[in-house]
Order: C-alpha cells, then structure tokens, then sequence
C-alpha cells in the first residue's frame, strides 16, 4: 500500500478531531447535569407544581451560564468559562458544538407548520371580490389533495382553466395599488405568475424570519427551525420544550395586534337583551307567521321588559333563568365590558348577535360593530364579551405595525402587562384616539388575534410619545411569550400545524438508555465473534470497527448532524454490516494462502482482490440510504444520515486502517491465518448445486409471494397516522390493563367513535390512535381530543391524578401521557406518495448502476427482481401477523426506512455474488456458465453467512433490548435480512442464469449449461 505514512497521519488527526467535537458533548451533558441536580434540590416534590418549577429552574440555571452578569440566587456572577483543548469556551459554544439530540431521546416538542399561502395570495389581491379568482383559490384547495404540487401551482392550474377573458393582471385582482411597482396592467399571465412566485417566497421567508425570532426567545436550548422545500412548510423542533400550549400558542399566533375604539355597556347591552328577547319569543311562538306581525312598538316594550327581568333574575343569582335567558348571560357587564358568559357558548351566542334579522335592529351608527370576547382567565369558566366601533372597511384606526419594540412589564396593580413602543406614526394616531377616548369618556380595546387583551378607559388625558400597555389576565409566562411575539412581528399568514409530535422526557431517557444496552451488546458480540473466526486478524478487525464507531460519533458532533432514535439503530446496524467489508478482505485472503502464496503476497491480492466486491456492494447500500435521505423527515433522515456516514468511515476503516495493522504485523514477522482451529476449514470443501435446487426455490417463493399478495388485498396492512392521518398518544398506566376494554371505552360514541388500542412494549402501556376530528387541526381540537382522552381514561389511572399530571406524563411517576402525536391528512397524503417514489426510486437507480456496472441486463433483472421479491414478502409477513404480534407493526415513514435498508442489504448480497461471477468468468473462460455460478456461490457461501448471521444477531440485541417503538422497523429488518440472504442464493443469480440466452455478447453468455439431474 502506498503513503501509508501520509494514511497514518490523516487516521491520526481524524480521531483527536474526533475526541475533541465529542469532549463538548461530555462536557455540555456534565452542565446539565448540574442545572437538573441544582433544579431538584430546589424543588421538593411537597411543593405544588413541583415539576413545572424545577423545568423552569433548570431552564434558568443554563441560561445563567450564557450571561455576562446574572442572578443566581442571591448573587451576581461572572460568565463562566470551560478549559477543552487548548482553549476557553462559554457553555454557549459548548452547547453549539455539542452532539445534537433529536426529541426522541431528549424529550421536546417537534411540529410542521404550513403557512397558508391562500392568505398570503388573498392578502396580495387586496381580498379581492372576483369571484373567478375565489374560485380559483378554492379549486386550488381541492387540487391540493391529490397532487404533489405545491398550493401556487395549483393555483395557477386551477385559475388556467376558469379565467375566460380574466387576467392575473386585471385591477380588481394583483394589478392593485399595492403591487403597481411590480405588476402594471398590460401584463401577461405567465409574467404575472413569476412576480407572485417570488412574492410568495419572500413571504414565506418573512414568515421563518418572524418564527425564528418567536422561537429564539422561547428559552430552549438549540432549536432548530428549517424550510421544507417551496411548500410553504416549515419544520420547528424545539428539545426539552414540555408544555405543548405554550409552544402552539407562540408558533401559530398571527400576531395581528389591533387598536379599537369600544362601545360602552349601557350603548349595547339593550342589543343584547333584545336578541335574548328575540330568542324568547321564537321558543314560545308556534305560527313563524304571527311573529313577524308583531309591531316594533310592541317589540321595544318587550325588550324593555326584558332588560328589567333579565337584570333582576341575575341580580338575585336566582337559577332557574332559562326561560328568560336562551342567550346565557352570566351577568351585566359596565364599562367597555357589554355582558359576561359561560366560554361553552362563545361560539352560540356569537351566533345569534350577528345573525342578519337582529343586526337589522341596530341603530344605523352601530351596523359595523363588530362583536370580539375577551381573554379567558385560567381558572374561570366566564369570558367577556366586548364590542368595538368597526367600519365599512373592516380596518382599525391603528394596527400593530406601527410597533417597533415590546417587553414584559407589570401594571398598576402589580399584574403582569405587556408595555409597547411605537413608530412616529404611530404615536400621533395614538395620541388622537387617546384623546377622542378621554374626552368622550370611552374605551380603547387592544385585540390580538380577534381577542380583546385589555380595554382600558383614558382618565388623564391624551398619551403622547406611542406608549402603550396591555394588562389582562395572564400570567408572568404568558406576558413574557406575548412580549416575544409582538416584538418578533406578526405573520404574513395564518398558520397550522399540520404534524406535531410531542415526546415526554423521561421517554426519551429510556430510549437512550435501551439504544445504549443494545448499541453495547451488539458490540460484545461483533467483537468477540471476529475473534473467534478470524484470530488475530480479527482483533486487527475490532480495532478498526472501534475507531470507526468513533468517527461516526465524531462527524456527526462536527456536522452538527442531530442524533435520533433511529439513528442509533443506523449506527448499530452499521456495526452488523461495518464489518462485512473486512469479512470480504479476510476470505479472499484465506483464498489467496490456500492457492499456496506467501502470506504478503496474499495479503496484497486478497485487499486488491476484494476492492472491487467491497466498493460495488457499499455504493449499493449507500444510494438507497441518499434516496431514504432525500425523501426522510425527521427521524429518518437522522437513520439516513448515520448510515451514510458509517458506510463511508466503514470504507476507510477497512480499506486503510485494518491494512495499516495488518501490513505492521506481517512486516514485524508475525503470523496471520485469517483463522482459528475451528473455523480454518470451515465451508471449505462446500459444493452446493445451487441451480439444480433453485426450481424448488422458485415454488417456495412462488407460495410466498401469492400469500403476500392476497394477504395484502384481503387483511391489508396496519397503516399509522404517518399515512391515513389523526392522533396518537402513547399512555402508561400503574398496572397492566385490557386492550379491549379500553378500545370499547373509547369507541364509544360519546368519547372518540373511533379508535385503536395496542400493547407497545409492556401490558401497562398503551398505544392509542384515533381519527376523531382528523381534519381539524385547531389549539381547541388539540385540546378537546386529550380532554376527553383522559376522562375516558381516568378509571384506570391513579386515584386523584389530574389532568396536569395525566398531561405531564414524562415526570417522576411516569405515568400518564408519554408521548403523542398529530398528522393532518394533507401530510400524510404526502407522506405516503413520497414514501412510494422512495422506493419506486431506489430500484429503479439500482437497476441502472448495476446495469453499469456488469453491462448486462441479465444483472440488474436478477438484481432487481429479487429486491421487489424481498419488498413483497416482508409486507406480506407484517399483513399476515399485525393483528397478532404483541408489538406495534404500523406502517410509518420508520417502516419505508425499513423496506430501503433492506433493499440495501440485499443488493449488497447479491452484488458480492455478481462481482464473483464477473470475475470467474474472465478467469475460467473453458467452464460451462452453470459450474461458473455454482462455484461463485459456493465461494461467496462463508462471506454471505458471515456477515448475515452477525447482522442478525446485531438486530436481534437490538429488538429484545430496545425501545419499543423501533421493534416494528427492526422486525422489518430482520425478515428482510432473512429473506435478503435467501433470494441473493436462490433467486437473483438464478433469474440471471435462466434469463442468459444464446446471442449475448460474452462468449460465457452464450453456453447454455445442460442440467445435471444427479447429485
């Protein structure tokens, strides 16, 4: 081997490298450490909310550490700085150089946000009236679920085939006077549509501008937020984050921050009374007929009538109100506040006051009033109803984009309030709304998101110099979050969450701990097994595969790559497979010594030799894991990226630094037999007829497959939300609990209607799935499902347990909801057809590599074949057995990263098997092609074993100790490597030997081998 000295030096400062990126992990997890030991000793579990305070405590004492000068209990501090390698660092660089945990192993919060661009399109055409334009937009929404378009495109298709003589360009429509620098009259469609195309990109980017900024202040450590594509989707993870309302509240709110002049309570409450009238006399009134006959004089008294009793009947508390009260006034209000009700019937009583036949009874000066509620304090069932003076436009007289600055500050009565600044503009308005409110007596109400925070009256004369405040009832939180979100700026658009995942810490804790019990015992026994066949060689071997698992961990601490659940199942199975490339090495070096050549001659054709098997078998591999990349979110793409990067130091380790060792032993005058006394003879003198056996094969596969098929049409497969959309939550109890108890619990109409129960894991833990409300993705819906979730539930939780508890799952009795998850069917229509051109493309890009490679098609056929053989039968085995298995077999986006490893895996079989067959046919030109596939399988036999039998048992280590989430995928991958190995012998080289006909250009091609029926 050539510049071993210039390998040596690169291995060398490849692992300090290494070492050096991990030391920041150690080091960020010893401050952790801290902050959570310093959190507990704070915080007793006697004192109430316990839990909340030490998360919030340890938040503080990191952030503490990230601070020139801040309070630490009773003192001040300097910074502190941490000694790693030859230089200082803050426990900020410490933190941004650690190894990135994914939410899976440190518990957080995870959610896709689509921003829609229907708004931001509606928002750029002035909310324009056309209605060929409207109906475009709407076209566009039904388009949208079925293509892999993005929402602008569909757009423009659906706006292409209704528009008639309309034009994009038209001036009730983008040729308004707020685009007339961009877009002028006499423009063409296709000129219009790359003007929008670039508008909506640069909403989107203001849009992830104004979410970053959001998210930079919530207080989590390395967040992370990231574009997906152009389709206006946006991925937010945010590690250790644990009150999901709190986040949702911050990531979704619009922001639109409005100034409005009020009515005063005496000016509409009579409105009120006289639709609670309205509603009186409808229920007493069986002829609609005689109703309308009644005179407006005789309608005025009624409501007159009605005010009085209605006011008397609140007054004396009294309870039987209903006759007098359809509406469900709680009780009058005075001031800016009209009247107060029960929060139940917000959406009833918004209902009736803008129902047209009543708003016709309002004055002609109060027909734009436009009824808004108040912010609903926490522990009150009432919420106030308000009501400000709108116009014709619909526009405030002064909107929150005059605000150039926001902080959490406190009231007069100590409350916590939110004070604002705004820009010259803004502070005239201010001053003369200000002044108008105090000189009439009346009220302002600054409302958020169509939510009136505050209302305060003026009662010392206009405020001049734009400074505002908003005080209501929320908490020193909530003040703080709405400070960052005001000062952040408001969102070009609404936004949803159409996935999210929430994932309790102590979950996240035990998968850690399990991915690390499997991840060593894998280990053990790689290890000890290439001692045990190879000898010394194999110790050689494991010092190889110690510093490549070193590598790995190092690059992807470098590359600020985040490490998932699935990415250690990547690492550990790169350690089942790491070592098929020395497994390659070493068996054509046992071939190269019994040919009779000294032992450095056969040490350098065994590595020539084998480089070529080795490069064919890894680039295989390694483009079903790009493509498993490329198509991956999430967690996936965390398995993707830990697969790529082991297969490449794998490579290295291998190819340089086993021969680095191997070469200084030999040179030094050691004796290397690539085998011990048990193993030396092993497989030998093996001499399968493998094409006499494979008809038996193909009926084998034959009865296979057509069960697989039918299996597959008529039991179907368990598809997860990933694919069909809903919600699933993960619940454990105190003791062991009945599936079908709780599933006809909770498919009970009153609950969910609907719903799936597993055992994942252990009898006291349950995996719950449900389709109620799958189209809405609101806050309330969200909240509505784990309501009801947990009262259906209580029966079998601990007595007194609270919905807060049942919520805080991950605390320390770790019991309640441990995790859960959200998929609008929109993603997961997506999910599902970039899963199908996942696969669709890896074979298709294995059929032309391989085609490539050994320029026969007979190759890639076999090759391919058998690959579309293993997909098959693994998803006919999870048809076959998903009602029965004790552990979740669900088809997710984890299963399609399955099916791709195992098209990998066997890909790399089989190409091992054609690489010998290529090669034996240009050194044994005189043998029929029949004895030329049988001797390369038989040759190939010890390698193809080998490396099965310890991936298998690297898959099985981490099936019996790993998480239980990931038993379905290693179950997936276990079959595949199964069957993988069988169809490389029995399927892929026979369909390639049976597809070989006379013509072909290689003269071994040609013959056609007469069948031998002896034995």
């Amino acid at each position: 081997m050539q510049n071993k000295g210039v390998i040596k030096l690169f291995a060398l400062l490849f692992g300090l490298v290494s070492i050096y990126q991990l030391s920041f992990t150690f080091k960020a997890n010893q401050i952790e450490d801290e902050a959570q030991q310093a959190a507990v000793a704070k915080y007793a579990e006697t004192v109430e909310g316990y839990q909340d305070l030490r998360n919030q405590a340890e938040i503080n004492y990191l952030d503490s550490l990230k601070t020139s000068k801040v309070e630490v209990g009773e003192e001040l501090k300097p910074i502190e700085v941490y000694n790693l390698g030859l230089s200082q660092y803050t426990y900020s660089e410490v933190e941004d150089n650690a190894m990135k945990l994914g939410l899976d192993l440190k518990g957080g919060i995870n959610a896709i946000i689509q921003i829609s661009v229907k708004d931001i399109l509606k928002g750029l055409a002035n909310n324009s009236k056309d209605p060929v334009f409207n109906k475009a937009l709407d076209d566009a929404e039904e388009l949208q679920k079925d293509a892999q378009e993005s929402y602008l495109e569909s757009f423009f298709r659906a706006f292409d085939e209704i528009k008639g003589d309309t034009k994009l360009a038209s001036p009730d429509i983008f040729a308004n006077r707020d685009l007339s620098e961009d877009i002028k009259f006499d423009m063409s469609d296709d000129e219009v549509k790359t003007v929008l195309e670039r508008k909506i990109d640069e909403s989107i980017i203001s849009a992830f501008e104004v979410l970053r900024n959001r998210i930079d202040g919530f207080g989590v450590s390395s967040p992370n937020i990231q574009r997906l594509g152009n389709s206006g989707r946006i991925l937010i993870e945010l590690p250790g984050a644990r009150d999901k309302k709190r986040v949702v509240d911050i990531i979704t709110k619009t922001a639109q921050l409005q100034f409005w002049e009020t009515y005063k309570a005496e000016e509409m409450f009579s409105y009120v009374a006289q639709v609670n009238q309205n509603m009186v006399e409808a229920a007493k009134v069986d002829d609609a007929n005689d109703e309308v006959a009644e005179s407006a004089e005789v309608e005025q008294d009624s409501t007159t009538s009605a005010i009085d009793e209605l006011t008397g009947q609140i007054e004396s508390d009294s309870t039987n109100v209903a006759d007098v009260n359809p509406l469900g006034i709680q009780n009058i209000g005075r001031g800016s506040v009209i009247a107060y009700f029960l929060a139940k019937d917000k959406e009833k009583v918004l209902e009736a006051l803008n129902e047209p036949k009543n708003r016709a009874n309002l004055p002609v000066d109060m027909r734009y009033a436009k009824f808004v509620w108040g912010l609903q304090p926490k522990d009150s069932e009432f919420v106030e109803l308000y009501a400000i003076k709108g116009n014709r436009d619909g526009q405030p007289q002064l909107s929150g984009a005059v605000i150039t600055d926001a902080r959490q500050d406190y009231d007069q009565l100590s409350r916590p309030a939110v004070s604002m600044q705004m820009n010259a503009k803004g502070a005239k308005t201010w001053e003369e709304m200000t002044k108008v409110a105090y000189e009439t007596q009346g009220f302002i109400a600054i409302v958020l998101d169509d939510i009136v925070y505050s209302a305060p009256s003026v009662s010392t004369g206009p405020i001049a110099g734009g400074n505002s405040q908003i005080s209501g009832a929320f908490s020193l939180t909530e003040a703080v979050d709405l400070a960052n979100v005001l000062r952040a700026g408001k969102l070009p658009a609404s936004a949803e969450i159409i996935q999210a995942d929430e994932v309790g810490p102590s979950l996240g804790q035990e998968a850690i701990d399990s991915g690390m019990k499997s991840f060593l015992i894998a280990l053990a026994f790689v290890l000890l097994w290439m001692i045990f066949y190879y000898g010394k060689a194999g110790i050689f071997a494991d010092i190889a595969l110690l510093l490549n698992i070193l590598l790995i961990f190092g690059v992807l601490a470098s590359l600020g790559a985040v490490l998932t659940l699935p990415g250690i199942a990547g690492i550990v199975l790169t350690i089942g497979i790491s070592v098929d490339a020395n497994v390659l090495i070493f068996e054509r070096i046992r071939e190269e010594i019994a040919k009779g050549k000294s032992q450095k001659e056969s040490i350098k054709d065994g590595f020539a030799n084998a480089l070529s098997s080795i490069l064919d078998a890894n680039i295989t591999t390694g483009l079903t894991a790009l493509i498993l990349f490329v198509f991956g979110t999430g967690p996936i793409k965390g398995f993707a990226t830990t697969l790529i990067i082991g297969i490449l130091t794998s490579l290295f380790t291998a190819i340089f630094i086993t021969r680095l060792l191997i070469d200084w032993w030999a040179n030094r005058g050691g004796t290397l037999d690539f085998s011990t006394a048990m193993t030396k003879n092993l497989f030998k003198n093996v001499n399968i007829n493998f094409l006499k056996k494979r008809k038996i094969a193909y009926v084998i596969s034959g009865v296979l497959l057509t069960a697989s098929i039918i299996s597959l049409f008529t039991n179907k497969l368990d598809q997860g939300i990933d694919f069909v959309g809903g919600r699933t939550y993960q619940v454990r109890f105190e003791q062991p609990v009945s599936t079908e108890e709780i599933a006809s619990v909770l498919n009970d109409p009153a609950v969910f209607g609907s719903a799936e129960v597993k055992t994942i894991g252990t009898a006291n833990q349950l995996k719950i799935s449900t389709k109620y409300k799958v189209e809405d993705n609101s806050v309330e819906a969200d909240e509505d499902v784990q309501v009801k979730l947990f009262e259906a539930l209580k029966p079998y939780l601990p007595d007194g347990m609270s919905y807060v508890e049942f919520q805080d799952g991950s605390g320390d009795a770790k019991i309640g909801k441990m995790l859960s998850s959200k998929v609008s069917p929109t993603i997961a229509d997506d999910i599902k057809k970039s899963s199908f051109w996942a696969v669709l493309g890896s074979l298709v890009v294995v059929f032309l590599y391989i085609l490539f490679r050994f320029k026969k098609w007979q190759f890639s056929l076999g090759a391919v074949a058998a690959v579309f053989h293993d997909v098959l039968i693994v998803l006919g085995i999870f048809s076959l057995t998903w009602k029965f298995m004790p552990f979740s077999m669900e088809i997710d986006q984890a299963f399609i990263a399955a099916i791709l490893t195992v098209i990998g895996y066997s890909l790399n079989d089989t190409v091992v098997v054609f690489d010998r067959i290529r090669e034996f046919l240009n050194e044994h030109t005189s043998w029929e092609f029949g004895k030329t596939i049988n001797a390369s399988l038989n040759s190939t036999l010890s390698r193809t074993l080998n490396t099965s039998v310890t991936t298998l048992v690297v898959l099985l280590a981490m099936f019996t100790f790993g998480a239980d989430s990931l038993r379905g995928l290693l179950f997936a991958l276990i079959v595949g490597v199964i069957v993988g190995t069988y169809s490389s012998m029995f399927i892929a080289t026979p369909l390639m030997y049976d597809t070989a006909k006379k013509g072909d250009a290689a003269e071994s091609l040609k013959k056609k081998v007469k069948e031998d029926d002896e034995e």
